[in-house]
């Protein structure tokens, strides 16, 4: 598999998880007693695995690249959401306000995950390469992890302070911001070893495409 291919699907990947998790960013889920968390959670934190593997195998400039990619994806997303939902609907069809209510977007939401997004991506790959200079190359499952336990707690407050603070009380907002964290540490755990398995089996890969 050439280079080209392997980093044109791993950045599809990236795109289609961020685009995702814009789209079902509006379903609240209830975690029990201990709160409630976007739907966007199940598949936002997988950006970071994308980016964590690109970085690793083709380095940081190409990684800030997509990430900046991504950006303008998520822009062209609202306003191909926004001009569908505002186009005048047939006169039969009732699913107007449905469509609305689900997939319109408020601006100030848009905003705080559009500031939360370009910062902490960016984060996560310098602060990826950081550690992979300090360390000669080593302890893959070490920047992996801090880069992304970083720029995710980055986000997390970025995200919810800009959309909620004002809106909500304090004391819910400190509490979604911690939830929410601690959801993606968990995640942010878990893809370590998926990060590995997709790093050996492509740099292999690309390693054959190259000789």
């Amino acid at each position: 598999m050439k280079q080209e291919t392997i980093l044109l699907v791993l950045s599809m990947a990236f795109v289609t998880c961020l685009l995702v998790s814009n789209v079902v960013a509006g379903k609240i889920i209830g975690v029990g007693l201990l709160g409630t968390i976007s739907a966007g959670i199940v598949c936002y934190p997988l950006t970071f695995l994308f980016t964590d593997t690109i970085s690793e195998l083709f380095g940081k400039r190409k990684a800030t690249s997509i990430v900046w990619a991504g950006f303008g994806c998520n822009i062209l997303l609202v306003i191909l959401i926004l001009l569908a939902g505002y186009l005048p609907p047939a006169v039969f069809w009732e699913g107007q306000e449905s469509f609305m209510g689900t997939l319109g977007f408020v601006w100030r939401i848009v905003l705080a995950s559009m500031v939360a997004y370009i910062v902490s991506q960016n984060l996560d790959v310098l602060g990826f390469h950081y550690i992979k200079e300090k360390t000669g190359g080593k302890y893959l499952w070490l920047r992996n992890n801090i880069s992304t336990m970083f720029s995710q707690s980055i986000d997390t407050v970025l995200f919810i302070g800009i959309a909620f603070i004002g809106v909500m009380p304090i004391t819910v907002v400190i509490n979604m911001m911690i939830l929410q964290y601690i959801v993606k540490l968990i995640i942010a755990a878990c893809d370590t070893p998926f990060v590995y398995l997709l790093v050996l089996s492509l740099k292999h890969r690309i390693s054959d495409a190259t000789n």
